[in-house]
């Protein structure tokens, strides 16, 4: 018994450990390609709440961060079907560099621009470093909720997170997923609200 308690504390560490480097390399990289470490706006509350104002994406938390929550839900659902020779750190550590890698590229010229070009974010700028931050964790916690509540109570929470964020923002992951591969216009009034 003792053995396994030493080997659950060093996963706890290893993922703990692995949690901070991932998240502290992200905020750098993506700090190094310019984005401000918090709202250029003022104002230094934790959250933004208005997706139409120029704090979105510029504060610890807003509604997109429920997005990146589902994130973790699909990604523990989806790395499930590796080799069960691969340890669960393993795969949560696998899932959070695939959050980081997404958090990358959410911040480059070319994304924010489709962003711009084809989704209702036309104001976007990008994320600050603090909401990148806001959003890695927030993956971590849907991978917690996923590994820990299993499969129905899991799909249960993605499904009312997305009906939630259609009904309150007109948008949720799905929807930004779909206007950002293929724009569809009556989508887009809806969501505009015109």
């Amino acid at each position: 018994m003792n053995s396994i308690s030493v080997v659950n504390n060093q996963t706890r560490r290893q993922i703990l450990i692995g949690t901070v480097v991932i998240t502290a390399v992200t905020a750098v990289v993506v700090r190094l390609m310019g984005q401000p470490l918090w709202c250029k706006c003022g104002g230094w509350s934790l959250w933004s709440w208005d997706i139409w104002s120029l704090h979105n994406s510029q504060h610890g938390i807003d509604p997109y961060t429920f997005t990146h929550v589902l994130h973790g839900i699909l990604l523990c659902g989806l790395l499930y079907w590796l080799p069960k020779s691969v340890p669960e750190s393993r795969r949560y550590l696998i899932a959070m560099v695939l959050e980081a890698i997404w958090e990358i590229q959410e911040n480059s010229p070319l994304i924010i621009e489709r962003y711009r070009t084809a989704t209702i974010a036309q104001e976007y700028s990008g994320d600050s470093v603090a909401n990148v931050i806001g959003d890695v964790l927030a993956c971590a916690l849907g991978y917690w909720i996923a590994f820990h509540w299993r499969t129905w109570p899991s799909v249960i929470v993605f499904v009312v997170t997305e009906l939630i964020l259609a009904i309150w923002i007109r948008d949720n992951l799905i929807l930004n997923v779909l206007m950002l591969i293929c724009p569809i216009d009556s989508i887009q009034q809806w969501q505009l609200g015109t």
